[in-house]
Formats: structure tokens, C-alpha cells, sequence
């Protein structure tokens, strides 16, 4: 009997480590509504005992869980007995911590939201189906994307594993506020962010690491180029706008075929050739939008995702999806807010 056979008869028995935050809330948003899921704990020491709808009030009326206290070692372990996936959603580093001090039943699959091994290490594989689809079906750990490098990676993959990306890469990328997490600071609360624009960690964000670590896997090590990357915090909540340009010789029409058969096999990856592409089109789905435009010797890319979507949660439920042998579309059939 298969995966998928063995799937039908019974609804997949999902946990989440960390369920306090934004990227938390949307993987419960997602899981209550999906048709082959049972949400059996969401754990959170500070809102232990609350109901999970007073932390998350989308919910109310869908969820009737209470968050559970699993900051003693031998709770979560009993907790982590009774699920089939596991979603690891707390801040960086602690991912690593449990690994090491947790016992995880080998018949618990892993999914990690943070950026703890998205070099792949401890056995776990890089979660970007659109790279890596059937190793993700194969895994039993997986490191999820960075929202950042999930619209990059898909704006350039096709270029890349082609050979005709320039040696310069240029990016400069938008988010929403719900990128910065749950908790406000100095440069993310309300009437610091809203009506303003401003960069930060102009050429170093974290994600770069993540892509670099790709790039060399799908060239063999021999990509020559570098990326510069100018992440731009928004005055929106949600959201990915990725403007992406590079030196290219092939023209319009080649590179169109190149993207459209690239992604030919990716759900979620929708090519719009030329055509002028926005933001509102992929929040709230775990869609990408991609859009591909010459100019002179300059191909110039732009992507745009939810970054809480398919930047975080909702590729979260796409791999659960690819592990447990389910239809890779299955409870992610998501309208856009467009209006």
C-alpha cells in the first residue's frame, strides 16, 4: 500500500513547537481547514491553558484548541508520540536546541520554519518544492524556506541551471511587517513602519546563506555570479515584491520558454510571460507570480509571494503534503485579496 493510499482512510496527525506567532497562526489557519489534518497540540509556554482563537482571534469559531505548555522535556516528548509531522515554529536557534535535547520518535516527520538547517545539515532537506520536489517526498526532516529566498530562488532558478544568468545579480525586495514577527520594535510597530519606507541589512540579510547554499548545489559549485540584495521594509502587512535584474543574452521569447518549462510541474508557480504583475494578486495563496521582461541586455525578474504563505506556512503544508503522499495543491487552494 502507498503513502497516498494509506493517507485516505485517515487524517494526518500534525503538532506545532512555537504557536504564539504570526507564521504560527497562518500554519493553524491552514491545518483546521484541511481536509487530511488533525491538529492534536499547538504548544506556547506564555499563553499556556489560553485559548489558541484569544492569541490568533482569525480563528475564532474554527479552533477550539487551548495552547499547551511543552517547556518540559518529558511532556513534549509524550506530546510528540501521539503526531505523525511535527512543525517546529519558534524563534532562530531554538530548532537546533531541541534537536539536540529532545528524543523525536522516528516515525514523527519534521518540518522546521526557521533558518536552523536550511544548509541541510542534521540530515535535514532544503523544503523548495519547486527545486527539489521528489527528495522532499522521501524525506523525513525538512528545513523550510526563508520567505525572502523563496521569491529569489524562483525568480532566478531557470537562469541559473541554465547557465545564462549574469555574473552580478541585482535584487532589491519589499515586505510587509508580518516578516518582522509578532513582537514590535524600534523599526517595526505601527507609527514607525506605517506611510515609510526604509532598507536594512542592506547586502547581508540572513537569507543569502540559504540561496548561496542552492546555487552551488544546482550548479555543481561553479556559479560565477554574486547576488546584491536590498531588502526594503513596507508599510503593508503582508506580502513579497521582488524586482530582480541581471546581464542575459538570450532574448524575450527564449527565456518565456526556458521559465515556462522550468515551472511546468509547480502547482503554485504561475509565469505571466510580459505582463505587468502586483502584489495583491499572490496574498493570501501560496502562489508565485513571476514576471519576465528584456531590456537591452538586462532580463529583468519580478516575483512576488505572501511571505506568510508560500514564504513560511503555507509551503510548510505544501511539504507536509509532498511527505504524506498527498496532492501537492491539497487545502491550498487560497483566493487572492485582490479586492
Amino acid at each position: 500500500m502507498t503513502e497516498r493510499e494509506k493517507n485516505i482512510d485517515r487524517k494526518i496527525r500534525a503538532g506545532i513547537i512555537g504557536g504564539a506567532g504570526y507564521t504560527a497562526g497562518e500554519l493553524i489557519r491552514l491545518l483546521v481547514n484541511h481536509p487530511s489534518t488533525e491538529i492534536v497540540f499547538a504548544g506556547s509556554a506564555s499563553n499556556a491553558g489560553r485559548p489558541v482563537c484569544e492569541v490568533h482571534p482569525g480563528l475564532d469559531g474554527e479552533c477550539g484548541l487551548a495552547f499547551s505548555d511543552l517547556s518540559e522535556t518529558e511532556t513534549l516528548e509524550k506530546m510528540l508520540g501521539s503526531v505523525d509531522v511535527v512543525f517546529l515554529c519558534s524563534g532562530h536557534g531554538e530548532s537546533s536546541r531541541l534537536m539536540k535535547t529532545v528524543h523525536f520518535p522516528q516515525t514523527v516527520r519534521i518540518i522546521d520554519l526557521s533558518t536552523d538547517f536550511r544548509t541541510e545539515t542534521d540530515g535535514f532537506i532544503y523544503g523548495l518544492p519547486e527545486l527539489q520536489r521528489e527528495a522532499i517526498a522521501e524525506a523525513s526532516r525538512i528545513a523550510n524556506p526563508g520567505c525572502f529566498a523563496t521569491a529569489i530562488q524562483i525568480g532566478i532558478l531557470p537562469l541559473v541551471c541554465s547557465g545564462l544568468a549574469g555574473e552580478e545579480i541585482h535584487v532589491t525586495a519589499i515586505t510587509g511587517s508580518t516578516g518582522a514577527g509578532y513582537k514590535p520594535t524600534e523599526n517595526t510597530h505601527f507609527s514607525r513602519r506605517s506611510s515609510n519606507l526604509s532598507t536594512y541589512s542592506e547586502f547581508s540579510h540572513r537569507h543569502l546563506t540559504e540561496i548561496g547554499h542552492t546555487l552551488d548545489k544546482v550548479s555543481g559549485g561553479k556559479f560565477p555570479g554574486r547576488i546584491h540584495f536590498v531588502p526594503v521594509r513596507g508599510d503593508f502587512t503582508r506580502g513579497i515584491f521582488a524586482s530582480i535584474y541581471t546581464k542575459c543574452a538570450a532574448g524575450e521569447e527564449i527565456l518565456h520558454s526556458l521559465y515556462r518549462e522550468y515551472y511546468s510541474h509547480s502547482p503554485f508557480t504561475v509565469f505571466a510571460g510580459s505582463r505587468a504583475i502586483d502584489l495583491k494578486s499572490a496574498v493570501n495563496t501560496n502562489k508565485t507570480l513571476l514576471s519576465v521582461r528584456k531590456h537591452g541586455d538586462i532580463v529583468h525578474i519580478v516575483c512576488t509571494i505572501d511571505n506568510l504563505l508560500k514564504g513560511a506556512s503555507g509551503q510548510a503544508v505544501e511539504n507536509m503534503n509532498l511527505m504524506f503522499g498527498l496532492p501537492e495543491v491539497c487545502g491550498l487552494r487560497l483566493k487572492a485579496s485582490a479586492f
